[in-house]
């Protein structure tokens, strides 16, 4: 386990900060063109082998006078061609981190998040001809977006996912039960994986309404023939009900924060290099390997 500090949900989505006394914005193009801009990476969890999975890749800048930033310090008012070129950018590298990790060693299947309406706009099919790796190993890229963006335009986003399958790219639905999608709206999208939204995931232990919306989230993934993601674990208690009720995989502070690609590739050798304590709660036991 890494000292990364905890992070929500909501700060990699628009209102994560940057440390104490940092002000102002950071814009995107800025950032890109000082090569401030990194991927950081959280782990996939497989809840039933209790093993790494994949990992999600998440923007940072790495400012050098304030530091890290989250998305809520540079994502808020950015234009278009902004987070056109930022949605690249974060393809284009996990694509290329894939390649590293491969290289040492371990096979993971990884997930971008990008909105459905600059998903319609990039050149997915060049950029994964021009970019994808060589081995035969690839398992692919998941790109992540929310199911409200997917209600809004559920045809548009069919032929958005059905491109991108033919460029080896599935799609997985975040921040589930957030949005107002009905069945017959996500029988017509293909989907890989359904992501339960970490508000319902939290207290599933506990709290009645939330383990009755969890269960009910994961049955629907599984009738699909997808798998059940639940993002935002923060208890053992929490962990142990999700795996009660069937869940394939899962992400939060528990498990393992965000953490730059160098930490999450040290994080893997360490794993695979040492067993882990007995008393510990985090489930990195092995490393996805081929």
């Amino acid at each position: 386990m890494t000292s990364e500090p905890s992070e929500t949900r909501a700060g990699d989505r628009a209102g994560g900060s940057a440390p104490a006394g940092a002000g102002g914005r950071v814009g995107v193009a800025e950032a890109l063109r000082e090569t401030w801009l990194e991927l950081w990476y959280q782990p996939k969890i497989d809840l039933r082998k209790k093993c790494l999975a994949g990992a999600e890749a998440l923007a940072r800048i790495r400012h050098p006078e304030l530091g890290v930033l989250l998305p809520g310090r540079f994502l808020p008012g950015i234009d278009e061609d902004s987070l056109l070129d930022l949605a690249e950018y974060a393809l284009v590298s996990a694509l290329a981190d894939w390649s590293t990790f491969r290289a040492a060693g371990f096979n993971l299947r990884l997930a971008v998040n990008i909105p459905v309406h600059v998903l319609g706009r990039l050149p997915i099919a060049e950029l994964v001809a021009a970019h994808r790796p060589e081995s035969p190993d690839w398992p692919g890229l998941m790109v992540e977006v929310t199911e409200d963006q997917i209600v809004r335009d559920i045809k548009r986003a069919q032929v958005i996912a059905n491109a991108l399958r033919d460029s080896g790219i599935s799609v997985s639905i975040d921040d589930f039960g957030a949005g107002y999608s009905s069945f017959s709206s996500l029988r017509e999208l293909a989907f890989a994986e359904l992501k339960l939204n970490h508000s319902f995931v939290k207290d599933c232990a506990t709290d009645a309404t939330n383990a009755a919306i969890c269960q009910t989230a994961i049955d629907l993934a599984h009738r699909f023939g997808s798998v059940a993601v639940a993002e935002g674990i923060e208890s053992l208690a929490d962990l142990q009900a999700l795996q009660i009720m069937g869940c394939d995989f899962g992400q939060g502070v528990l498990l393992a924060p965000p953490m730059p690609k160098d930490r999450f590739l040290g994080l893997l050798q360490q794993r695979t290099a040492k067993p882990k304590p007995a008393a510990e709660p985090a489930v990195l036991a092995d490393a996805a390997s081929a």
